[in-house]
């Protein structure tokens, strides 16, 4: 297994350009921050060639490189500031040559990378293999706790070799097909990197350098004058951020800013809004450790409970799509033959009967675990559900938790003699592979799983060894047998984004826009353009 690509940089624009046809209309689900006062126009100005202006929901928890799996960190590092090795189309899902100029399975465990000559990092210092071996190796193997290592690599470790300036070989614990994809998320930077404590001012080879952070107020960026591809159209960008999304949506109207990230679906009628398919699903976790959800009845029930339709029209603006399945289409792995469960009401109470009948502590009291801010709508989502889940015979209470105590009951270890919980989740798979999802969401001891089955353990297991064809078939028959055996979820809804822009420029959002928001693919609106 080959794949390679001339060593030189591309004579066009390497990054994909956002067409001028009239852009779909949906919500970008970040999770919300301070506000801060003030306007964000500074010294901005209109999008004319001078500053891009973006509006976040809160200022990033970090800059490091290695933490750019977290939403809020690589929507303003990724492919900005850094760049991996690999990247993937998040339309297709084809891996595309970046810093790597190919690459080639090369042994049973090892992987070899040619990497691209002629490019320089923001200090000046010139990439090479080296410095990919070292990103790999602090990331991946270091005492960092990178968010990287555990979400991407399941905290397993790289025996990573620079063979020279422009060759590396990566060796895996285990054989790994789909390597190229989980470097794909690995952002290089400097071997002069501190490699025993994560920085707060990155440094690498992106078409944008950062030139200022103000906390609490803004992030600058300049474009970087010795960036290797085509330069980006606007010399500066600006982050900014405020909790508030009509806030938000308003700094777009007064030409505030550029681009503002995750409207209210009360937006979606503007002309200044675009909405889009993103990655994210959500659903409702059964733990089936505790009574009465440890019986696949009650479960069952709660799934044909679901009036999926009536959520998406009435609590989500019509901007999302019926799911039966944690991934969405576009992943690796999505089964197209699953269809979203339909609301049946009473084939539900029929089966929560039959399990009282059977000893079933059907009245034990449900708690129904939401995160506020968690997208728009939420706790009227949640409400939504405990109304559908009563109505079959359940009794359930809502409760409405901050981050941290949601993520107590996301996370392993899970919470003791807390009773039945049914909790909400948002799962947005960014790799665009199931194996991501499977490993979290369904072994029996993934770090997002209450429970599982041996079967299913090992059909995971070998799912992931596969490639290709038999690789989609194999994760989507797990994806299928999750809803006929173990019915850990009751599935809601493919979420969507909705972003506003403003006429001045033009940039097309795409399933990634959420966690990796390109500034090189925004250009100004040439004249006659709205």
């Amino acid at each position: 297994m080959k794949f390679s690509v001339s060593s030189h940089p591309p004579t066009g624009r390497r990054r994909r350009r956002a067409p001028t046809a009239t852009l779909l209309a949906g919500t970008v689900l970040l999770s919300s921050g301070c506000a801060v006062a003030g306007s964000a126009a500074g010294d901005a100005g209109r999008a004319d060639g001078r500053t891009l202006r973006v509006v976040l929901t809160q200022e990033p928890p970090t800059l490091e490189p290695c933490e750019a799996s977290l939403t809020g960190t690589g929507v303003v590092v990724r492919s900005n500031i850094t760049e991996p090795l690999v990247e993937r189309d998040p339309d297709s899902g084809e891996l595309h040559p970046l810093l790597a100029t190919g690459w080639e399975r090369t042994g049973d465990r090892t992987w070899t990378f040619d990497t691209r000559e002629g490019v320089t990092f923001q200090n000046g210092e010139p990439f090479t293999a080296r410095d990919a071996a070292f990103s790999i190796d602090r990331a991946v193997n270091s005492d960092l706790a990178c968010n990287v290592e555990g979400y991407v690599f399941g905290d397993e470790d790289l025996e990573v070799k620079a063979e020279s300036d422009t060759r590396l070989t990566v060796t895996t614990e285990q054989p790994d097909p789909i390597l190229p994809l989980r470097l794909s998320f690995v952002e290089i930077v400097p071997r002069t990197t501190d490699a025993e404590a994560k920085v707060r001012v990155p440094v690498g080879t992106g078409p944008y350098a950062v030139s200022s952070w103000q906390p609490g107020a803004a992030i600058d960026l300049s474009r970087h004058d010795g960036y290797w591809g085509e330069a980006p159209d606007f010399p500066r960008a600006r982050y900014v951020w405020r909790s508030d999304a009509s806030v938000r949506a308003a700094m777009i109207d007064k030409d505030e800013a550029e681009i503002a990230v995750a409207l209210d679906p009360v937006e979606a009628e503007k002309d200044t809004t675009v909405a889009y398919p993103n990655n994210e699903t959500t659903a409702l976790r059964l733990d089936g450790r505790e009574a009465p959800l440890d019986d696949i009845r009650v479960r069952r029930a709660v799934d044909l409970a679901v009036d999926r339709d009536g959520i998406i029209d009435a609590l989500l603006g019509g901007l999302a799509e019926p799911a039966g399945q944690l991934v969405p289409p576009g992943v690796v792995g999505h089964d197209e033959e699953i269809e979203p469960t339909p609301q049946n009401v009473v084939e539900a109470k029929a089966l929560i009967e039959e399990a009282e009948a059977d000893g079933v502590p059907v009245g034990r009291q449900i708690t129904l675990v939401a995160r506020n801010g968690m997208f728009s709508g939420v706790s009227e989502t949640a409400e939504a559900l405990q109304y559908q889940m009563r109505r079959i015979g359940l009794n359930v209470k809502v409760r409405m938790a901050d981050t941290a105590t949601q993520l107590q009951y996301q996370l392993r270890p899970l919470p003791e003699n807390v009773g039945p919980i049914a909790l909400l989740i948002m799962h947005g798979n960014q790799a665009g592979d199931a194996a991501f999802t499977t490993s979290q969401y369904l072994l029996s001891d993934g770090p997002q799983s209450t429970f599982g089955t041996g079967e299913l353990d090992r059909r995971i297991a070998d799912a992931g060894a596969l490639s290709g064809e038999q690789r989609q078939q194999a994760f989507a028959g797990l994806l299928a047998d999750q809803n006929r055996s173990v019915v850990q979820y009751a599935h809601l809804a493919h979420m969507s984004g909705l972003l506003g822009l403003s006429p001045s420029i033009r940039y097309e959002p795409n399933s990634a826009t959420g966690d990796e928001m390109r500034l090189a693919e925004v250009s100004p609106a040439k004249a006659g353009q709205h």
